[in-house]
């Protein structure tokens, strides 16, 4: 069988090896790809001489046509090639093309495997001198075949994004801007891919490219959406990252920021719910449920991340155990964290704005977040997040399930993250509904399966091999029992130089969750993974994250100055560290660790009981 890959420079092989040298003359392949293009695989001797031999006479032409039909014969088989004095065929399997298997790939719905056939342009770089009537043929398929093409690869790219795989995503986009460097669904795909991948500056540097090829090659301006979406770009976030980060990238193995391994389902569970919510505009909820550093703030993290580039309001708050006793603590907070600030609250009644700034009034704070939702909803959709919500306190949780009921009609996401202890009945009954009485979805968190680590671990150490990748995997799993947030330190660490094989492993304690494990019970090489993380920091971020950790809760921003005693721009660069990192997740009350164990090992193994003792008293200060 002769196999040919034309989605590109053109490849040719006869029965798993190379094609001969005569196959592999210009008119000879041309001739076979021309008929494998053909309906039927058949065409008339007439029609091909004039294709291919047209400034030929006519018996020239007719010789050469039976040379190459006997070239294609030698190679595909005295069966694979049919001719007679009116017409030549190929013969079913006597011919396999790249383009055929992207055919079926697209028809299953694999657009993934058929944008990995993509290598470029259809029968990059070739043609046949003197055939007019063929080049006009194959200048037809080129444009035919780079559309479809460009649809594939834009479509794997957003599968990806949806997935959270942002760096392969880019992989994608790049592939179809090589195609089109004009194609503006592309430069979006390849937007939203650098921006979720924390490269802003990236992102912005290859769209101002292409308003330069736009410009200069179709004297255009890219349109509306791809208008919209980079100035939501723009808008972005600048992340304040020392040296270390920046020139060795914000999200590779030097980075705590690891890939979002073995949680890609949810997250496109996730992301359907958001588009029905928009495009329906009607209310939903998603709950994230799982245990401590299972990932599930990460995964409303990435969530929000795309809510703002399409365009919504966001509100986010961080619970903490202290919430639970402060009635209204978390409506108050989801106001102060973006949503009084998000375009359309204006439009709210004065007295929601009011009760929601602080200032005295008979509204009740419940009807308050309604009243102002209700007036952004207007003009945007918005996705509220109560991280930890099972340390909100009981009348938010309860004016939050009321906010969806109330709203049915809005473009309005709420996610919620909880753990299964302490158990809240208002968020059981909040969860009960989710399917039934509201759109939106459930999920639960387990570990990360074996595939997920070794994932983590490609990620964390690109130098080992596959027997080396294995073994480090085997390990990470025993430390960290599968649970994400320890997998990554302990990874991060293995890159740092950190040696598993001189730390004993065994846990997690029977019937223990990571919460309700002390320092102490974790492995020594878990603990020590977290001592690598934390002595990477700059001194900045060390002494703010020292004092979180004494401080404990959430903490704002005033006090971890005092007690770190770094202020000003110093204060700001640290923060932005410690939280792209993943070490603290923030909101307008205060920072507070993403995991409870990380903060008790900091506490306990990075901060010296004089340090502890002035870091409180700077606080009160």
């Amino acid at each position: 069988m002769i196999d040919c890959r034309t989605l590109g420079p053109v490849e040719v092989s006869v029965d798993g090896a190379g094609a001969p040298a005569p196959l592999l003359w210009r008119k000879n392949l041309a001739l076979l790809i021309y008929l494998a293009r053909s309906p039927k695989r058949t065409r008339s001797r007439e029609h091909l001489v004039g294709l291919l031999w047209g400034d030929k006479p006519e018996a020239a032409a007719r010789h050469s046509l039976n040379e190459a039909v006997r070239v294609l014969r030698l190679c595909a088989g005295e069966e694979g090639v049919a001719s007679d004095a009116r017409q030549v065929r190929l013969a079913p399997g006597a011919v396999e093309l790249d383009t055929d298997r992207f055919e079926a790939l697209v028809a299953s719905g694999d657009v993934g495997a058929a944008a990995a056939l993509v290598a470029g342009d259809f029968l990059e770089g070739f043609g046949v001198p003197g055939a007019s009537a063929f080049d006009d043929w194959l200048a037809a398929e080129r444009l035919q075949w780079r559309r479809r093409s460009l649809d594939a690869l834009v479509r794997h790219s957003e599968a990806l994004i949806a997935a959270g795989r942002v760096a392969e995503a880019s992989d994608a986009a790049q592939r179809a801007l090589a195609l089109d460097a004009t194609c503006s669904a592309a430069m979006r795909a390849l937007l939203r891919a650098r921006a979720l991948a924390g490269d802003r500056a990236g992102a912005l540097k290859q769209y101002d490219a292409f308003v330069a090829r736009l410009a200069a090659d179709v004297g255009a301006v890219p349109d509306a959406e791809t208008l919209a979406l980079a100035e939501r770009v723009r808008r972005e976030r600048v992340w304040r990252l020392p040296e270390r980060l920046r020139t060795s990238g914000p999200s590779g193995p030097a980075s705590r920021r690891a890939p979002l391994a073995g949680r890609c389902a949810e997250l496109a569970r996730l992301g359907d719910v958001w588009a029905a919510c928009r495009r329906e505009r009607r209310a939903a909820v998603a709950v994230i449920e799982g245990e401590g550093g299972h990932g599930k703030t990460r995964l409303a993290e990435e969530l929000v991340a795309r809510a703002r580039l399409d365009g919504a309001a966001v509100a986010a708050v961080r619970a903490v155990e202290a919430d639970t006793a402060d009635p209204w603590s978390g409506v108050l907070g989801i106001a102060r964290s973006g949503l009084l600030e998000a375009r359309g609250a204006a439009g709210a009644p004065s007295a929601a704005l009011a009760r929601l700034r602080g200032e005295p009034g008979d509204a009740t704070p419940a009807w308050a977040l309604a009243a102002v939702a209700a007036a952004v909803a207007e003009e945007r959709p918005v996705a509220m997040v109560a991280d930890d919500a099972h340390w909100l306190d009981r009348p938010s949780l309860l004016a939050l399930d009321a906010l969806v009921r109330d709203l049915a009609g809005a473009p309005l996401l709420l996610v919620v993250t909880v753990a299964p202890h302490p158990p809240r009945a208002e968020l059981d009954a909040l969860r009960a509904r989710v399917g039934r009485e509201v759109a939106g979805v459930a999920l639960r968190l387990g570990p990360l399966d074996a595939d997920a680590l070794r994932e983590l671990a490609r990620w964390a150490l690109p130098a080992y091999d596959a027997v080396a990748l294995d073994r480090v995997t085997r390990r990470v799993a025993t430390d960290s029992a599968g649970i994400p947030l320890l997998a990554v330190e302990l990874l991060h660490a293995v890159a740092s130089g950190l040696d598993l094989r001189q730390s004993p492993g065994a846990w997690p304690e029977p019937l223990r969750t990571l919460d309700q494990t002390l320092p102490g019970a974790l492995p020594d090489a878990v603990v020590a993974a977290v001592r690598v993380g934390f002595r990477r920091l700059s001194a900045d971020a060390q002494r703010v994250l020292a004092a979180a950790a004494v401080l404990g809760g959430r903490v704002p921003a005033a006090a971890l100055e005092r007690a770190a005693e770094v202020g000003g721009d110093a204060l700001a660069a640290a923060l932005d560290e410690l939280e792209w990192q993943r070490w603290l997740t923030a909101e307008a009350r205060g920072y507070a660790f993403v995991a409870r164990i990380v903060r008790d090992i900091v506490a306990r193994d990075m901060v010296t009981a004089g340090q502890r003792e002035r870091i409180r008293a700077a606080a009160r200060a």
